[in-house]
């Protein structure tokens, strides 16, 4: 994670990346990734990504992911996008170069992209609007100033329940779900696969308002980065979480105040 805190900002920012139980107990890695940096005009840059737990590296996917997307985002913020195809362009440039880079620590490690498969959730949020694309499961998560929870993007339902689309995975790039919202937003939340039984209504993909709006006003209130941050992490340890899901978790949220 990155988080210029020197720079005067609306944006507060709170995330934590876990190991589920399931990986506990098999003294396996986290596999999740998550990064974000504020830049100058009240602009967010963020990124999620869950490694594919058949795949070697996985972890090292999902960290390059997240680190190459945010920093693609980074490279533009002088020339943000004016009209909605140059948002897609954008972000797709973002998901191209971090595929490139998990491609390359691929060849560097001599093995198949695959054994640092991972999916990738990419957003830019500003006072304005919110850009989201996203190669596999998880989600972003919107909330107005009232606290209702806007789905921003849906988790791709397969024939199997773990079935998901990876970022090395042919045609990732050209079928992944791309969101721009033109609509001034107080909260976002990103979050990968592991909450998706306790944060969506599922089979179709609903926010479960329940879920997000206590970590709206949780996200809002935080003064402190630091212990905001361990007490997110307590919440994704505790029972109320760890007894539905043992799969490894990453929940990024953030609260604009204007």
């Amino acid at each position: 994670m990155t988080n210029d805190s020197q720079l005067m900002t609306n944006w507060q920012v709170v995330a934590a990346s876990v190991t589920g139980t399931s990986h506990e107990k098999r003294s396996q890695p986290c596999q999740d990734a998550h990064c974000w940096r504020l830049l100058p005009n009240n602009v967010l840059a963020a990124a999620v990504a869950d490694g594919a737990g058949s795949a070697a590296l996985a972890e090292i996917g999902a960290k390059i992911a997240v680190e190459v997307a945010v920093e693609m985002i980074c490279q533009q913020q002088e020339m943000l996008p004016q009209n909605d195809r140059e948002w897609q362009v954008l972000l797709e440039s973002a998901l191209q170069a971090a595929r490139a880079a998990v491609e390359a620590e691929a060849a560097v490690q001599e093995v198949a992209p695959r054994d640092l498969a991972c999916t990738l959730i990419a957003v830019v949020a500003t006072p304005e609007l919110i850009a989201v694309a996203q190669i596999g499961d998880g989600a972003a998560v919107g909330g107005d100033s009232a606290g209702n929870a806007i789905a921003l993007t849906i988790p791709p339902w397969g024939e199997y329940i773990n079935e998901t689309v990876f970022l090395i995975s042919p045609n990732a790039i050209e079928t992944a779900q791309f969101q721009l919202l033109r609509q001034q937003l107080s909260h976002l939340a990103v979050f990968s696969d592991g909450l998706q039984m306790l944060a969506l209504k599922i089979p179709e993909g609903t926010p479960h308002g329940p879920f997000f709006s206590p970590l709206f006003k949780f996200a809002s209130s935080a003064s402190d980065g630091e212990d905001a941050k361990q007490q997110l992490e307590s919440f994704l340890r505790s029972p109320r979480v760890s007894e539905r899901t043992d799969d490894d978790l990453t929940l990024l949220l953030a609260s604009f105040s204007s």
